[in-house]
């Protein structure tokens, strides 16, 4: 392990400087996607590239999400999205959809290297890679990652516990990684075995919630633990540093939140969906929605690095329920929202009496009360509910748009 750094100048950017590179960057990648991309060129047909300077401005054009690339190109929608000749790719792989992914051996492809930077992990350092290197690209992300700063790895994959303990032992292995969880396992069985893992000093996960107790747990056996975000799809999107104050956003993409069934970014600290544009000239994403929620933090990281912060998994933002037979959809209530001006939020509450569903729609009002929000409700929702007015920032902040609380069979 070496002491944490900066993987490059780009992190340490003032506001100004990363502005005038956005303004140069973002026209760009989204002309190369329209212009090299048939999935792109149907999406992007009225986009003037040129305008798009910010995020102020790219929050003008549309969400991209799984279910319309697949609507898009078809039974292959990967060749509809991909701007390089497809003959020319490294590797390819698949997600549930299906949905497949690209990947390119080229030097930190994935971005991951910047988050291992900041873990300490570099020269001399020996990763166990213990993520899957079967159909997903998880494990070449950490792989191409660990070659980026200089660190050794073995591409242990999933499974086989003894071994991967064994190998860690005999080879000195100073970083894991892989999920949250396994290491705890790895060690244990280590442990069983009376193998000698104290080499281990960092750990590198991802992939499933790290929670405080198990982070701990690390801790007191000499390992710093870290975790980072990102996607198949995007590649690194942010990863926590030695600050621990939130997740530091990746400088290849730009982040924005917004209301879940909606393109439209919420205020500063509200919860909602995580839609990231990313800088890949391989395989661009604009506006692509993630389907997970968290919410933008104030200010910079007392690390030194200056971009924005989000904090970490809050859920996920599909929250689409049937009522009474009926579809209720994120979009539906964004809709309703929309009508009448003088609504700031809503929120749908789904229950059961014991005998039929209920359904409670509360809005956030600046004071003045629509009257014929029932008839909104029936045009957009296609159901009666209850209403309930409050008062601006009472509801709670945890970007839930539709909160189905009956019980599941």
């Amino acid at each position: 392990m070496t002491t944490p750094y900066h993987f490059d100048d780009l992190e340490t950017r003032t506001a100004d400087a990363r502005g005038s590179d956005i303004a140069r960057q973002l026209p760009q990648i989204i002309a190369h996607a329209k212009a090299n991309s048939s999935g792109y060129g149907k999406i992007l047909t009225d986009i003037d590239p040129s305008v798009i300077i910010d995020a102020s401005a790219l929050s003008a054009l549309p969400i991209t999400r799984k279910a319309q690339m697949l609507a898009t190109g078809g039974s292959t929608p990967l060749r509809e999205f991909v701007t390089r000749d497809f003959s020319s790719i490294d590797n390819i792989y698949q997600s549930p959809g299906p949905i497949y992914e690209i990947g390119m051996d080229s030097h930190d492809w994935w971005r991951f290297g910047r988050f291992l930077s900041a873990l300490g992990v570099g020269v001399g350092d020996l990763v166990a890679n213990t993520f899957s290197y079967h159909f997903t690209p998880a494990g070449k992300m950490f792989e191409n990652a660990a070659k980026a700063v200089g660190a050794s790895v073995i591409p242990a994959g999933t499974g086989q516990t003894e071994l991967q303990a064994t190998a860690m032992a005999d080879l000195g292995v100073t970083t894991y990684a892989g999920t949250p969880d396994y290491l705890k396992t790895i060690l244990e069985k280590g442990d069983e075995m009376g193998l000698d893992l104290a080499a281990v000093k960092t750990a590198a996960v991802s992939g499933g919630p790290l929670f405080p107790a198990l982070r701990d747990e690390y801790t007191n056996r000499g390992i710093t633990c870290r975790q980072c975000y990102g996607t198949a799809d995007l590649g690194h999107i942010a990863y926590e540093s030695s600050a621990m104050d939130g997740m530091i956003v990746d400088e290849g993409v730009i982040v924005e939140i917004v209301t879940p069934g909606t393109g439209m970014p919420v205020p500063e600290g509200d919860v909602g969906e995580v839609v990231v544009t990313s800088f890949n000239q391989d395989f661009p994403m604009i506006r692509f929605a993630t389907g997970d929620l968290s919410a933008v933090l104030p200010g910079q990281s007392a690390c030194g690095r200056t971009n924005m912060r989000i904090v970490g998994w809050r859920g996920r933002a599909d929250q689409s329920t049937k009522v009474k037979g009926m579809f209720v959809r994120p979009e539906q209530v964004a809709a309703l929202v929309e009508r009448h001006d003088s609504i700031i939020k809503a929120r749908v509450t789904v229950t059961h009496d014991g005998s039929s569903d209920q359904m409670l729609v509360q809005f956030e009002a600046t004071g003045v009360l629509v009257a014929n929000i029932e008839d909104s409700i029936r045009d957009v929702l296609k159901l009666r509910a209850d209403v309930e007015w409050c008062a601006p920032r009472s509801l709670p902040n945890d970007g839930l748009v539709i909160d189905d609380k009956r019980p599941i069979d």
